[in-house]
């Protein structure tokens, strides 16, 4: 059976704050579904940040910058009921990684925005969506996520970005 988490296909991204960590807006509650606006945009909702999303990460800030043009945006949830510890843990991927264009932020509460729909069996959950209608959604149970999950999220960003 194929993990269901997050928004599917056709659905509205809606209003949700978090807080941001390593971003323009560090230390800021802001809501980046509403700052990006109709743009096309990669948001990742996560549990844990390991090694295999760092690098996905990564990718997707190299791909922000090479579609600057096309107003391509991106950012990381961590969805935690740990605030003070995370957030050093995100500073130290930002700079580890020296992450410049995904600002990384954190939901307070693991279960995330609740109109999001973020399945509690899923560790990460990623979003493509354009004019805040999701395009493409990729769900990982923990552990799951790989270079596989990589490739398949970077393929998928050519439906956002034309």
């Amino acid at each position: 059976d194929e993990l269901k988490s997050g928004l599917q296909l056709n659905e509205k991204a809606g209003f949700f704050l978090v807080k941001d960590v390593t971003g323009p807006n560090k230390d800021q509650s802001l809501c980046y579904r509403c700052k990006f606006g109709g743009r096309p945009v990669a948001a990742i909702f996560t549990r844990e940040i390991n090694d295999d999303l760092a690098g996905l990460v990564k990718k997707l800030d190299e791909a922000v910058e090479k579609n600057a043009d096309k107003q391509l945006k991106s950012f990381v949830v961590l969805l935690t009921n740990d605030p003070d510890n995370d957030e050093k843990k995100l500073e130290a991927i930002a700079k580890k990684h020296n992450l410049k264009s995904v600002p990384l932020t954190m939901f307070d509460g693991v279960t995330g925005p609740e109109t999001y729909k973020i399945s509690k069996d899923a560790e990460t959950t990623v979003l493509l969506w354009k004019g805040l209608t999701v395009q493409s959604n990729h769900a990982y149970a923990k552990g799951k996520f790989d270079q596989k999950g990589t490739d398949a999220v970077l393929k998928d960003l050519d439906k956002i970005v034309q």
